[in-house]
């Protein structure tokens, strides 16, 4: 088993930043992606950043050239770099690890809104 925890959510002005950060802890062998998801209210959960093993990052059109993922294997942590927010940028966070392949985990989610 994987558990994610999430940190660094809360309330911020349009245009400013925030970081995220999935700290990952127990069974950890073997996770390949990890990614960001959020979900809006009312709205389905949208994949907003992908990060491999090896470093190769993908992103979601509506957060490109703002967001930046990042990940320390050594602490076995992702990050999500939030710049520029926007308030349609409001939503919870979540944190998703793949493992082997087939096994998936999710965080509890963090909140992030993002005022006008």
């Amino acid at each position: 088993q994987v558990q994610l925890v999430e940190s660094g959510g809360g309330l911020v002005q349009a245009g400013g930043s925030l970081t995220l950060s999935c700290a990952a802890s127990g069974s950890i062998f073997s996770i390949n992606a990890m990614d960001w998801y959020r979900q809006a209210p009312g709205k389905q959960r949208e994949l907003v950043a992908t990060i491999t093993s090896g470093g190769i990052t993908s992103y979601a059109d509506s957060v490109k050239g703002r967001f930046t993922i990042s990940r320390d294997n050594a602490k076995n942590t992702a990050y999500l770099q939030m710049n520029s927010l926007k308030p349609e940028d409001t939503a919870v966070y979540y944190c998703h690890a793949e493992q082997y392949g087939w096994r998936h985990y999710w965080g509890q989610g963090t909140q992030v809104t993002v005022s006008s």
